[in-house]
């Protein structure tokens, strides 16, 4: 008997979502950074066993767009509900459980198996304690616990049909008895990849994205989100890797805050990229990085569709 399936992993913005799938797959497949709104695209990481197959999906945060990115940011968001034979909708020990009410009615909807993951809880606040009772009650574990249990209860009543799940995918708290569950809700049903494929994504696709994590890590404010990164060359030998990338900005003051004083910000940008990438290849790295400015790129769907933000 051999299992497979797609398990989809939802959420709000910065709950989590790529550290767990880093944590289930067991490489580092999507952007994990403390920035909301880090992951744009849907990504496949893959596990394989001689008799099981699990292809997980990472999704954007979900959120209300206000340009065409994030409408297509949404669009990729949406579509993992639709394809799923297990769903991982995740949230934290402190969004408000009523946020973003339109996408959670869908998840509400759904008769496939739905995990509701209750992530970060390593970072819960005990409840106080009552007025007069010290340490007996309200600190601690039993503070934890009650505020754990709270917590669990307003899910409950919002995903009556989940399965509740409190884990913590920073520390590895949770997701062994997660994969363990996950296996036992596969179907049966051949690979759906080859069982030495990792992702569906090219070796092009990582490049931009650790270019532009590092963008994120080290530029502040609407910087990061106004950048994307192409591709123009990438050849492998043996030996190493030459990479030319170009970092798109929208306006020209951007593209100056990208290179910085005497390129200094930009070569940073690059050193620590290059860095990654030859981690990530386990192979010398030549990395060129140029800045050019596409204006209001986020709001062109032709510019979208050749960034690769088109979910169809």
């Amino acid at each position: 008997m051999h299992k497979a399936g797609f398990v989809n992993i939802v959420g709000n913005p910065n709950v989590g979502k790529s550290t767990l799938m880093n944590q289930l797959v067991g490489e580092r497949i999507s952007i994990a950074t403390f920035k909301a709104q880090t992951t744009r695209h849907r990504i496949m990481g893959i596990v394989n066993t001689p008799d099981m197959q699990i292809v997980f999906s990472d999704t954007p945060g979900v959120l209300k767009p206000n340009y065409k990115l994030q409408e297509s940011m949404l669009a990729f968001s949406e579509s993992a509900l639709q394809d799923a034979d297990v769903l991982l909708y995740v949230t934290d020990v402190v969004e408000n459980p009523e946020k973003n009410m339109d996408f959670l009615e869908k998840v509400q909807k759904m008769t496939i198996p739905v995990l509701l993951l209750i992530n970060k809880i390593d970072s819960l606040t005990p409840n106080p304690s009552p007025k007069g009772e010290g340490n007996m009650k309200g600190n601690g574990a039993n503070g934890h616990n009650e505020a754990l249990g709270d917590i669990v209860e307003k899910w409950h009543t919002l995903l009556p049909n989940a399965e509740i799940l409190p884990i913590s995918a920073k520390n590895k708290f949770g997701t062994d008895m997660l994969l363990k569950r996950i296996q036992e809700l596969l179907p049966e049903s051949p690979a759906y990849f080859d069982k030495d494929q990792l992702t569906d994504k090219p070796a092009r696709f990582f490049v931009s994205e650790i270019i532009r994590e590092k963008i994120l890590l080290y530029y502040d404010k609407e910087i990061p989100y106004s950048v994307e990164v192409r591709v123009e060359r990438f050849k492998e030998t043996d030996k190493n890797i030459h990479i030319n990338a170009i970092i798109y900005v929208e306006r020209d003051s951007q593209k100056g805050i990208i290179i910085g004083h005497q390129g200094v910000a930009l070569k940073k940008v690059s050193t620590e990229a290059r860095k990654t990438l030859e981690k990530f290849f386990d192979k010398p790295v030549y990395l060129e990085t140029f800045v050019k400015v596409d204006k209001d790129w986020r709001s062109n769907k032709r510019e979208l569709d050749a960034f690769g933000y088109n979910p169809e």
